[in-house]
């Protein structure tokens, strides 16, 4: 289960940058809504997923000159007390310098049973003010099911619900994949 870290004040990202900067490596931490927030290691099932999230949809951003990465921070000028890490990233354009993205086309986030509120509240909020984000996934660790969120204009987002016989076609990018393989390898 993740922990926040309780502070007297909000730390902007700047601030949490820098604070960031003394924690051991092998910490992973997100910043929200102001908030240090380590995480929990994943699962093997989770980390699956997300593998198989960054196989399909690499297939389909690569045409694109774009790239699906995992664990990359997304930051906004709009909210300096966010930088949540999705699952996976995509986005264009040359590599960045450091681990933190403000471009990303597409997120993926792979709702763990502890993460839950938190992947489909407040980074939900935040995800959806992102100007250059186009869609975002909340795929489901213990069900075949995943929400399409995708922009349908400047202001305005609709959430499509799949199964595991749908097929997943992301806005601006050719092609598609079932969600069922999302979840290929895996029990269910």
């Amino acid at each position: 289960m993740a922990v926040a870290l309780r502070r007297e004040s909000r730390m902007s990202v700047p601030e949490y940058r820098d604070w960031l900067d003394a924690r051991p490596e092998q910490e992973r931490w997100e910043l929200l809504g102001g908030e240090p927030r380590l995480e929990a290691p994943p699962s093997e099932r989770h980390q699956r997923i997300v593998a198989n999230l960054i196989r399909h949809l690499g297939n389909l951003a690569d045409p694109r000159g774009c790239f699906a990465v995992p664990g990359i921070a997304v930051l906004s000028e709009a909210m300096d007390d966010f930088a949540p890490i999705p699952d996976v990233v995509i986005r264009c354009g040359p590599p960045l310098p450091d681990g933190y993205a403000s471009d990303p086309v597409i997120v993926a986030e792979v709702l763990a049973p502890s993460t839950i509120s938190v992947d489909r509240g407040r980074k939900t909020d935040f995800y959806r003010a992102l100007p250059s984000l186009r869609a975002f996934l909340i795929v489901y660790e213990d069900e075949e099911r995943v929400e399409l969120w995708f922009r349908e204009s400047k202001t305005g987002w609709s959430m499509q619900p799949l199964g595991p016989l749908n097929s997943l076609t992301l806005p601006s990018f050719e092609g598609a994949f079932r969600v069922a393989s999302i979840y290929a390898g895996l029990a269910r």
